[in-house]
């Protein structure tokens, strides 16, 4: 391998493995991470994620556009999907249920969740659909409608076009005389239509062409028939058929929307005098609170009475408090000055029994008392009083360490036994010669017979 892809395997070789199982264990997360269906199946549950992905709403939120019907919100292939993948009413009633499993359930299970609070669910789809295309219906129905019965109306009016007929029956008489069409009333519309299948004799011209131009010679008020039926072409395009279909079915969703209208009025109603007695029975507590707290009820409103109560109470909570945080803080500072107590007598005693000439005792494993004993005897002067030994080598000083101090210290904290009197002046005179300048000399001899105590 050359070595420029050796390099380059060295530097990065191990970062793209790294990546790749970053990248294989974060997908092997994400299908941990699909729940489980408890309620759907997989098909409903895939239709309603997709539907749910293009409608990015919070659930909460679509809800609340059903109830209120948010027509800015709602739009016709919104209501249309819905009514088109919810799942049946069994499967939306066993969700309902579910609302304590909520966070272990799949995207969509929890969107039933939410949704199937919605009462008549279904039926209210159907008619906000139905609110939501009626503008459309009707405007898709009633042009049809108006351009025929306006089509009517010309052709029952049009003088022109009644004269055409007349001369078209004359025509058709003339030409049927002797035979047994003679002398006929009348014809069918769909007969003009045929007046072109009826050739002359040279093949020329059809009886169309010589009624126009009769027309055209003799009767010139006749041309202008084709204006006078404008809404004839319109007329001609509309179905009968789909025209009833289309008002059956609004007719239908009307009565669907009565029905459904009725049902909400009747139980709109026995919930409204439900509410005006329970409102009833709360003026009456008002009422009877006002006499009890001796207040007017008519002029303290329940907002402002209780309002004042809210205050109160979340003020007395918060005394509370702040009692807590003082008694606190108070409990600190005495416990604070105890300590600051109990130090201070340690150490008045600790001086007492140093002016008595005595040296506390402390333990070895307490460096810092070791330490603090070594400072009150120095500063007392106890350290002096040793008799003076052999002055050692300098390499015996050497790897004392800290055993040293604590050596030293239990060999300054051991109680000296009191002279007797004949050797109390001998001592106090050795005692003033050791404290002449030579005492830096005695603290290091002390020092160096340590180690040989300790031996």
């Amino acid at each position: 391998m050359p070595q420029s892809q050796l390099d380059f395997y060295m530097l990065f070789g191990s970062k793209c493995k790294k990546d790749q199982e970053a990248s294989e264990e974060k997908k092997n997360a994400q299908k941990k991470k699909v729940k489980e269906l408890k309620v759907l199946d997989a098909k409903t549950s895939q239709n309603l994620s997709i539907f749910l992905g293009s409608n990015r709403m919070p659930y909460e939120e679509m809800k609340n556009v059903i109830l209120e019907v948010n027509e800015k919100v709602l739009t016709e292939n919104m209501v249309q999907s819905l009514l088109k993948l919810l799942p049946e009413q069994e499967q939306m009633n066993a969700l309902s249920e579910m609302k304590d499993e909520y966070e272990e359930l799949a995207e969509s299970e929890q969107f039933g969740v939410v949704i199937s609070s919605v009462k008549r669910l279904k039926p209210r789809l159907s008619s906000i659909l139905f609110r939501l295309q009626f503008e459309e219906q009707v405007n898709n129905v009633k042009p049809d409608v108006v351009a025929v019965t306006a089509a009517c109306e010309e052709l029952r009016k049009s003088e022109s076009f009644a004269k055409l007929l007349e001369i078209t029956l004359l025509v058709g008489n003339f030409m049927n005389a002797g035979s047994r069409n003679a002398k006929a009333f009348g014809f069918s519309i769909s007969y003009l239509c045929k007046l072109r299948d009826t050739k002359s004799a040279d093949q020329k011209q059809t009886l169309l062409h010589f009624l126009a131009d009769t027309c055209q010679e003799h009767y010139p008020e006749v041309m202008t028939f084709s204006e006078e039926l404008i809404h004839v072409e319109k007329a001609s395009k509309v179905s009968a058929e789909t025209l009833q279909k289309n008002l059956d079915q609004m007719g239908k969703q009307i009565k669907n929307l009565e029905k459904d209208i009725e049902t909400f009025v009747t139980t709109a109603q026995e919930q409204f005098e439900r509410l005006k007695l329970m409102h009833e029975n709360m003026e009456k507590q008002y009422e009877d609170l006002g006499k009890y707290f001796v207040f007017d009820p008519k002029k303290m409103s329940p907002e402002e009475f209780f309002g004042d109560l809210n205050n109160f109470r979340n003020m007395f909570q918060q005394a509370v408090k702040e009692n807590q945080k003082r008694k606190e803080a108070e409990e600190k500072i005495r416990r604070a000055k105890l300590a600051r107590e109990k130090a201070e007598k340690e150490k008045e005693e600790k001086q007492k029994k140093m002016n008595a000439g005595q040296i506390p005792n402390i333990n070895d494993d307490d460096e810092t008392g070791i330490m603090d004993g070594l400072l009150e005897a120095l500063q007392s002067g106890a350290a002096f009083r040793r008799k003076r030994g052999p002055r050692q080598a300098a390499n015996n000083r050497r790897g004392a360490g800290h055993a040293v101090t604590n050596i030293l210290a239990k060999e300054l904290l051991q109680e000296e036994p009191q002279p007797t009197a004949t050797k109390k002046t001998r001592l106090e005179a050795e005692d003033r010669k050791e404290s002449s300048p030579d005492v830096t000399d005695s603290l290091e001899d002390l020092l160096d017979d340590a180690p040989l105590r300790s031996n």
